[in-house]
């Protein structure tokens, strides 16, 4: 961070640990990100280990460093961590003191050993169970604390609580523990969300435990531990908050900001489609759709698919930066050029066609168009997501595909009947995580610069999205 001096405003410290990076930012009492740094999240692979891990101990040791020179130069009046749905680690209460805890947060892109994944397919029930059809690797932390409690019985046997990412980090930083919700429906395995009880696999193994007792994700669990005031510099008073699952904290900036009846559609490596009016009876599990909570646990309807991934694949080598052009866009649709997914591993919204991505009709005939169908493609996946929702309010962009300009009309075009909003402003995880600070003060003032999207003009492009369409579901089938 860089070393200027600042107003002495009370801001907060941003953890935001994805699954490949790990940033610190600060953040204004509004969510106005002031600054940021980032690592990559690192993994190893330990000699006769049974799996890789994150190195928790090289993440902290990063973090005390940037939370030292964060406090140097903003008045930091707490810390709040957002997270990655799939990683938790078993730790037990003497831990704190060791540079990282002797079980592991298992890197869930690995497949677990196939009798962990046998069982953990026979016992781990239905989509309520889990918010979303068995996903890939070691996704999951039920399956995650499942292969640990088989490898590592007796260390298993002898923690005290299983924690997700936000609340390990909140733990770390002062001794509370504590589960959350968002964290609990983003996918765990541990929770029933419309029942608001612990999963059928949890109370047939007697894991109940080891998930200590819920807490909001706003809530203080303490001040920092004198040990890590002491290295960073923090004031002792500094408060830790619970934390919360990153897409939940991505939805929560718009909600504090008074946005209702809402679908957010998040982009980058996964497009992230969250709705708080989604008919629930309506998630279909095989169509990467999921069932998660915001911040009060209410439900929200999800879906998700590899958009990122799709547009690398198409746009090629050597994409990097280039733009679509509404000539390209026009051309394509006018000879009928499809992209037809899933050029990934993953089956995203279409089952079945992982792998058997294909060009359908003439290819591109060059560079900038072969990128011009990369983003149409990506935008109607964003609309596919949309529409397995249901959505019937506002559509809510932002992420990296806001980057081309013709994103946002692509996706208002291919959505005549709604209203298509977009926010430029990067950081959305961050923001909201650092609202939580401020939950329920009154007169709480949260700036929003949503920016209305025009339709593109494009003609034919709806009987062109039709067909794209038709072709997907007849490549899944």
């Amino acid at each position: 961070m860089n070393e200027t001096n600042e107003p002495a405003q009370a801001c907060v410290a941003v953890i935001d640990a994805g699954k490949t990076n790990l940033k610190l930012a600060v953040a204004a009492a509004d969510g106005t990100i002031l600054d940021q740094i980032s690592t990559g999240n690192g993994v190893t692979q330990r000699e006769g280990a049974p799996w890789r891990r994150h190195d928790l101990a090289a993440a902290e040791a990063w973090l005390l460093d940037a939370l030292g020179q964060a406090a140097r130069r903003f008045r930091l009046e707490a810390i709040v961590a957002a997270g990655h749905g799939s990683g938790g680690v078993l730790v037990r209460e003497d831990e704190l003191e060791r540079p990282e805890p002797i079980l592991p947060m298992i890197d869930y892109e690995q497949p677990a050993p196939q009798a962990v994944d046998a069982v953990y397919r026979a016992q781990s029930g239905d989509f309520a169970e889990r918010g979303s059809a068995i996903m890939m690797g070691a996704t999951h932390q039920a399956r995650q604390m499942l292969w640990v409690m088989t490898e590592r019985p007796d260390a298993a046997g002898e923690a005290s609580a299983f924690l997700s990412v936000p609340q390990y980090w909140a733990w770390r930083f002062s001794g509370g523990m504590a589960s959350e919700i968002t964290n609990h429906a983003a996918q765990s395995g541990f929770w029933r969300l419309q029942e608001g009880r612990p999963s059928d696999i949890v109370r047939a193994r007697g894991w109940g435990r080891y998930l200590p007792p819920l807490q909001p994700a706003h809530a203080t669990l303490g001040p920092v531990r004198p040990a890590i005031a002491a290295r960073t510099g923090l004031s002792p008073t500094c408060r830790v908050l619970a934390g919360i699952h990153d897409s939940s904290a991505n939805f929560y900036r718009y909600q504090a900001a008074g946005l209702q009846h809402m679908t957010v559609v998040s982009t980058g490596t996964w497009i992230v489609a969250l709705s708080d009016h989604a008919a629930l009876d309506r998630l279909d599990p095989r169509r990467g759709m999921t069932l998660n909570a915001d911040v009060d646990g209410r439900p929200l309807g999800g879906a998700l698919t590899q958009g990122g991934r799709e547009f690398a694949a198409i746009a090629g080598e050597g994409a990097a930066g280039g733009m679509a052009s509404q000539a390209a866009l026009q051309a394509l649709v006018a000879r009928e050029s499809f992209a037809v997914p899933s050029f990934g591993r993953d089956d995203g919204l279409f089952p079945g066609s992982a792998g058997r991505g294909r060009i359908e009709g003439p290819a591109p005939a060059d560079a900038g168009e072969r990128v011009s169908l990369a983003l149409m493609t990506a935008a109607l996946l964003a609309s596919e997501c949309v529409a397995a929702l249901g959505n019937q309010g506002t559509i809510v962009l932002d992420g990296a595909f806001l980057r081309d300009p013709l994103f946002a009309p692509l996706l208002a075009a291919l959505n005549p009947q709604c209203r298509v909003a977009f926010n430029r402003q990067a950081d959305g995880v961050a923001a909201g995580a650092a609202l939580l600070a401020s939950h329920g003060r009154p007169a709480r003032s949260v700036p929003l610069a949503l920016e209305d999207a025009r339709p593109l003009e494009i003609a034919k492009i709806l009987p062109y999205a039709a067909r794209w369409r038709s072709l997907a579901l007849a490549a899944a089938a």
